[in-house]
């Protein structure tokens, strides 16, 4: 049984979408351990208590610096011993210690087909913004691995979603979740549950496609 932690920042909607899998039957050999949110006002938070799983509150501005924040979070994670640590909408860097800690082993779902609009300064309604802006026909999101740099782990799956005339940034938002966000990150956790990916040379390969 693959033991997992979901760190989200604000309504905790992939981890919803997550939590919905697994009792629907289509995540398998998982569950949900604990959620780590840097922010009380969370509503995952309570979307965890919901389904009786240990909410916790890690945040940096409880701590005198980042490295010090950096070293309980990864020693709060270690506590936890997950096999599979879940970023969904989690607006705070994982410390490099973190990851060297848990490597191929911590992973992220973005709003946007990576490498476009994404790295620093590319997180929640700025990444729909800056494609509304730029005028782009095609977005979308991407499953991936974590490493030490922003955005830039082993891609594991994407889903395009097309702009629509009139969209607004909120709009676009919501679509790329419902069409997007919610299918790929529950997809990728039962793909590793169940032995159906692995990285090789520093890519994903899929032992087995669910299309």
């Amino acid at each position: 049984m693959l033991r997992i932690v979901v760190c989200v920042s604000g309504g905790g909607t992939n981890l919803q979408a997550v939590l919905d899998a697994i009792d629907a039957g289509k995540i398998t050999n998982a569950q949900v351990a604990a959620v780590i949110s840097n922010s009380a006002g969370a509503k995952a938070l309570q979307r965890a208590r919901d389904h009786h799983i240990p909410g916790i509150l890690m945040s940096p501005k409880e701590y005198s610096d980042r490295e010090a924040y950096n070293e309980a979070f990864t020693a709060q994670m270690a506590g936890l011993n997950p096999d599979l640590i879940v970023l969904a909408g989690f607006l705070v860097r994982i410390p490099p210690q973190m990851v060297q800690r848990f490597p191929d082993r911590i992973i992220n779902i973005h709003p946007s087909l990576i490498p476009s609009f994404c790295g620093v300064g590319y997180y929640g309604l700025k990444v729909h913004e800056k494609v509304l802006e730029r005028g782009v026909k095609v977005t979308g999101a991407t499953v991936h691995f974590v490493n030490e740099g922003m955005d830039e782990g082993p891609i594991i799956a994407q889903k395009a979603v097309y702009i629509e005339e009139n969209d607004t940034p909120e709009l676009l938002q919501r679509r790329v979740m419902e069409q997007a966000e919610w299918v790929l990150l529950p997809q990728a956790i039962d793909d590793i549950a169940n032995g159906r990916l692995e990285i090789v040379d520093g890519h994903v390969r899929h032992r087995e496609s669910r299309v």
